[in-house]
This record gives C-alpha cells, sequence and structure tokens, in this order.
C-alpha cells in the first residue's frame, strides 16, 4: 500500500501550478528567482546562498546584489571583483559568514562564465539525467549533496524541468524535515541524516525528493520543535 505521504507529494507533481514559486516575500526578488529564461543564474546563486541562516535571507542574497549594481543581468555581476563582493556582504551583513558566502558568489560566477557561456540554465536544458544535474551542481564552491539535490528537487517539482530521470534526486534532510520523518514514525529518534535518506528512498524509489516539500511544509507550519499544532488540518500550500 502507498505511503499516504507519497500519494499527496505524487498527486502535486501530476497537477502543476502557473503560480509562482515562493522563495520570499519580497514580490520583485521572488519574480527574479522565478525567471528562469532571463535570470537562471539567480536561482542557483540563490541556492549556493542557503546554508546556516534562514532561508528567506539566503533567497533574497541575490536581490539584495542585483540593488547594490542596479543591474542583474549576468554580464554585470561578471565585472564583481572578489573584494567588492566582500564589501557589499559586509555592509548590508547579508549572511552569517559574509567573506566565505562573497567567495562562494564570485566563484559561482566565474564557473557559470566558464563552463556555461554564461547561461546556466544549460545544467537543465534538454532533459538531463538527474545525476547529471545533481553532479553538475556539486561542482560550485559550498554545494554539497544537499544544496545539489535541493536545487535539481526544486527545479523539477516546482519549475516543472523536465528530467530523463528522478532517481538521484534525494530528499535534502533539513530540520525541518528530519524533525517530521521522525515524529511520523519513519526512522527512529536517533537516526541520523543518512537513514532519513535511505527511508525516503525506500518509501518512494523512483523519485526520493518528492516528499521533500510536503515534509518541510508540515515541518515549518504544523509540526513545530517545541508546540506542534497536531490538530489543525493540512492543507497543503500550491507550489
Amino acid at each position: 500500500m502507498e505511503n499516504l505521504l507519497v500519494k499527496i507529494a505524487k498527486q502535486r507533481f501530476a497537477n502543476p501550478t502557473s503560480q509562482l514559486v515562493h522563495f520570499i516575500d519580497d514580490k520583485n526578488a521572488n519574480a527574479i528567482l522565478n525567471d528562469l529564461d532571463n535570470y537562471p543564474h539567480a536561482y542557483v546563486l540563490a541556492c549556493l546562498m542557503d546554508r546556516q541562516i534562514k532561508a528567506e535571507r539566503a533567497w533574497a542574497i541575490p536581490y539584495e546584489i542585483y540593488k547594490e549594481i542596479n543591474s542583474f543581468e549576468f554580464g554585470d555581476l561578471e565585472k564583481l571583483d572578489l573584494d567588492t563582493l566582500k564589501t557589499i556582504f559586509n555592509q548590508k551583513k547579508l549572511h552569517r559568514f559574509n567573506d566565505t558566502m562573497a567567495d562562494v558568489f564570485h566563484k559561482a560566477i566565474i564557473l557559470i562564465r566558464k563552463k556555461y557561456n554564461g547561461n546556466v540554465a544549460n545544467i537543465w536544458n534538454n532533459k538531463p539525467s538527474s545525476s547529471a544535474v545533481v553532479y553538475k551542481f556539486l561542482e560550485f564552491k559550498g554545494s554539497g549533496i544537499k544544496i545539489s539535490t535541493m536545487a535539481a528537487n526544486i527545479l523539477t517539482r516546482q519549475f516543472r524541468i523536465p528530467f530523463s530521470d528522478y532517481y538521484s534526486i534525494d530528499i535534502s534532510p533539513d530540520v525541518h524535515i528530519v524533525r517530521v520523518m521522525k515524529r511520523m514514525g519513519f526512522v527512529p529518534e536517533n537516526a541520523n541524516n543518512d537513514m532519513v535518506i535511505y527511508k525516503a528512498r525506500e518509501l518512494n524509489p523512483e523519485f526520493p525528493g518528492i516528499i521533500d516539500f510536503s515534509c518541510w511544509e508540515i515541518g515549518r507550519n504544523w509540526c513545530k520543535p517545541k508546540i506542534p499544532i497536531c490538530d489543525s488540518p493540512y492543507r497543503p500550500m500550491q507550489f
């Protein structure tokens, strides 16, 4: 019998919505992050920023850079040297680790130019395999398996970018997802992140990461760390 969480996730995946993907509340920043045709680098750079700070703060960083240089054309981003980026990051306090993440941002721009001729959408164009997409994200400095699988997962699950398969898109075990997987009894209380990943593979081998968003949503809105709202009905958000 198919798990209910997997069933809900599959229904969502089968019924796409025309709504913008919601990353942050700022509508202008959100519009840029959703514009994969003109600004695919905004999405990739935001993914790389998403570690050790709140997601909303991380996803806002590309737009904060845009406001400083009044452009988000890739050619204008290329003009920013590392010292300038470090100054912007530190003055605006964009991240918890400003110098480090400025370097990640800068090296990503260099890689996008050298390997993708300035168009990072070439990572996911032409229906690649999921393993190829995850691997290419891993080539960016600062992108471990968690960020790389998250980036690939959002592309296919929320932007509906077609891949030839979804086997290599794992769940990305952040604090919300791990908490939900434990409380729902999928893994024991002492489970580590690898156990969470492999349990998701067991639940839905052809696309393990399909349950990622539902688990995150439940953890963020209802299955809270200290006072869970267990009696509130689960109303899935659109993506």
